[in-house]
């Protein structure tokens, strides 16, 4: 178990090296909300509701999932969850069995992979977690949705402060999340649809593979975690 803690630390350190800052325009989106951050005011809902969001995004962590008319109310506790470290069982259950993650270091297929990528970050950091953020949710066709979350991300490597900005962007269908993409700098993940050499995007893809592969079987093939 030293052996492969040692190993997914040394491997995983890249992370480190890749933090980047910078900024561009949201993507225009319809049927727009925007969530309040944990200054602003709370639109509608009773008092207790209120207080109890408030909680929520100042431990980036909860375990309530209100009912509301937006779909991002539900799933959005859980990705709090997993970029602060400390995600469970349960909230991995917002995927379809076949869903998708990627960000620019790895590419994960199906939810013990997603697992994977996940859990990884205890082993990188000391502290991670999301600080700010927006939410706007698209309807795409009846039971398709698009949540995008505008951030800004911290995280605590070897002592060092590392903060970071990215936009996250979910495709919900049936009320899973089928795919989950990091866009750091709001950049686009760079692919062989996405460069203007085909050949680069698709090295640039292996490489994620190649990456996300060994992050699974240093991190138990997405094994959940002991109590």
């Amino acid at each position: 178990m030293k052996a492969v803690a040692s190993s997914s630390s040394s491997s995983l350190s890249l992370l480190a090296t890749l933090h980047r800052i910078g900024a561009c325009s949201l993507p225009s989106a319809t049927n727009l909300r925007l969530a309040p951050m944990d200054d602003a005011p709370s639109h509608g809902g009773k008092e207790n509701k209120t207080d109890q969001m408030r909680e929520c995004r100042g431990k980036e962590a909860c375990e309530f999932s209100p009912r509301t008319d937006h779909l991002s109310d539900r799933i959005l506790p859980h990705i709090l969850n997993l970029y602060a470290s400390r995600a469970t069982p349960h909230d991995f259950e917002i995927y379809a069995d076949d869903a998708s993650f990627e960000d620019p270091l790895m590419s994960a297929h199906g939810v013990k992979q997603i697992k994977s990528a996940f859990y990884s970050l205890t082993k990188v950091f000391s502290e991670s977690r999301i600080v700010e953020y927006t939410v706007k949710e698209n309807l795409i066709s009846p039971g398709k949705y698009e949540i995008l979350i505008d951030n800004k991300q911290y995280y605590k490597f070897l002592g060092r402060n590392i903060d970071m900005i990215s936009l996250i962007r979910l495709y919900v269908e049936n009320d899973k999340v089928v795919r989950h993409e990091d866009w750091w700098d709001k950049k686009p993940l760079k692919s062989r649809d996405t460069v203007k050499i085909p050949m680069v995007g698709i090295t640039l893809e292996m490489l994620r593979r190649g990456s996300m592969m060994a992050t699974h079987t240093m991190m138990g093939f997405g094994k959940d975690p002991t109590v």
